[in-house]
């Protein structure tokens, strides 16, 4: 069965650095395009970045882009968000999804991304 194993999160100080991951299994990981999706408490899902198959194509919500880089590595079977210059507004459960700019619900642990002084 399809699953996701996000892992990186934390408690980080505004202007600081964190890597996420998401290791999948269960499907064939090249034939998906891959997202980021995060839901802060008492909100709805909100879409963070998407990337294309190879990776040679990525996408980002407004408030995120030239902060947030999206990666993967399809010969491991993951998907990466390294987020620089963190704000507070960033503090959210990030979790990883199969789609392009999907909001689908969360079926993993997610991995929660805590920013604050």
């Amino acid at each position: 069965q399809v699953q996701f194993v996000e892992s990186g999160g934390g408690l980080v100080q505004p202007g600081g650095s964190l890597r996420l991951s998401c290791a999948a299994s269960g499907f064939t990981f090249i034939n998906y395009y891959m997202t980021w999706v995060r839901q802060a408490p008492g909100k709805g899902p909100e879409w963070v970045s998407s990337i294309s198959y190879r990776g040679d194509s990525t996408y980002y919500t407004d408030s995120v882009k030239g902060r947030f880089t999206i990666s993967r590595d399809n010969a491991k079977n993951t998907l990466s968000l390294q987020m620089n210059s963190l704000k507070p507004e960033d503090t959210a459960l990030y979790y990883c999804a199969r789609g392009w700019r999907t909001t689908t619900p969360r079926t993993s642990q997610g991995t929660q991304v805590t920013v604050s002084s």
